[in-house]
């Protein structure tokens, strides 16, 4: 009986963690992202990524990071990226905002993500900014639709 329990107290923490980042691209992209003209209206590749940084306290440190972030946008296989920081939204156990900063982009293929991944903007941006963090998390996902 406990694991029956159990297991359904994980699905259903697993399901609203899903419905979380449902809620998040729904809302966030019309509002916050850089789009490109040419994307098509629903990108296929969602990337979201979440950094920690070394110095958690350093609003420099993530004041450059977010710099770094944003200069991707020059990528021209990106149809969408935000950059982002936790919100201040009540405190839930479905809710990690314990990473400094994220960002979120869209690609048409995983073909364009995997130019992304290549690309020497990319790289770069690697080699200027991985000594701000000490740890990445990232979620690519499909669109279903």
């Amino acid at each position: 009986m406990r694991q029956i329990k159990k297991t359904s107290a994980v699905t259903r923490m697993i399901f609203n963690a899903g419905l979380a980042i449902g809620l998040l691209l729904a809302t966030a992209l019309p509002i916050n992202a850089q789009t490109n003209s040419d994307a098509m209206a629903t990108p296929a590749v969602i990337h979201s990524v979440f950094f920690w940084l070394k110095n958690p306290d350093s609003s420099a440190d993530r004041d450059a990071l977010i710099k770094g972030l944003n200069s991707l946008r020059a990528i021209p296989e990106i149809q969408a990226l935000h950059v982002g920081i936790p919100a201040s939204t009540t405190s839930r156990d479905v809710i990690d905002s314990s990473y400094q900063v994220s960002e979120l982009m869209f690609f048409n293929s995983i073909e364009d993500q995997n130019s992304y991944q290549s690309h020497p903007i990319h790289k770069q941006f690697v080699k200027d900014y991985a000594h701000l963090w000490h740890k990445v998390v990232v979620y690519d996902s499909l669109n279903t639709q």
